[in-house]
């Protein structure tokens, strides 16, 4: 497996204990130079662990938005479901695609159903049915996009109906039971 760090073989074991859950896997690693800081990839979770091994983000798959590699700055920016900040993380070194791979593969793999609301500018919502991929449990998820009122009346009832189709599609009990 090729690592993000270029004198290092990967990341010390410490590391991988503190980030990498028991009976989980360790699928990629990158050495990030924003934060320095390793950012592990394990089949059920995306952690950014020091060298000491303080973790100091885990997250599950079914958290992240989306990714978008920048090959000019070797910068991956990570949006997250519940609308915090974007993280960026600098990656270089053979690990770096590696690592990408791996995180497109991950963040695909929790996704079951995705429907897109578009009511036009600034009335797009991402209703989705997610899968923690630790538990196999599935979760749905209701992702506002940019600009989108709360009073929005109509987006939110058309929202509504995504949602209780999806949920339907997946075999979720209705909302409400």
């Amino acid at each position: 497996m090729a690592w993000g760090r270029k004198t290092q073989e990967g990341p010390p074991g410490v590391v991988v204990a503190a980030g990498v859950p028991a009976r989980d896997r360790l699928a990629a690693a990158a050495w990030d130079e924003l934060t320095q800081a390793w950012v592990l990839a394990s089949r059920t979770r995306l952690a950014v662990v020091a060298q000491d091994g303080e973790v100091r983000q885990s997250r599950r798959w079914l958290e992240v938005d989306g990714g978008a590699w920048d090959p000019d700055s070797d910068v991956l920016r990570v949006t997250w479901v519940d609308g915090t900040t974007p993280t960026r993380w600098k990656f270089t070194g053979p690990g770096a695609h590696t690592f990408t791979d791996v995180f497109r593969d991950r963040v695909n793999a929790s996704v079951v159903l995705v429907r897109e609301v578009d009511l036009g500018p600034g009335r797009r919502t991402r209703v989705a049915i997610r899968k923690d991929l630790a538990t196999r449990e599935l979760v749905d998820q209701v992702v506002p996009g940019r600009g989108v009122r709360p009073d929005d009346h109509e987006l939110r009832d058309q929202v509504a109906v995504a949602r209780t189709t999806l949920r339907d599609q997946t075999g979720l009990p209705p909302l409400g039971a």
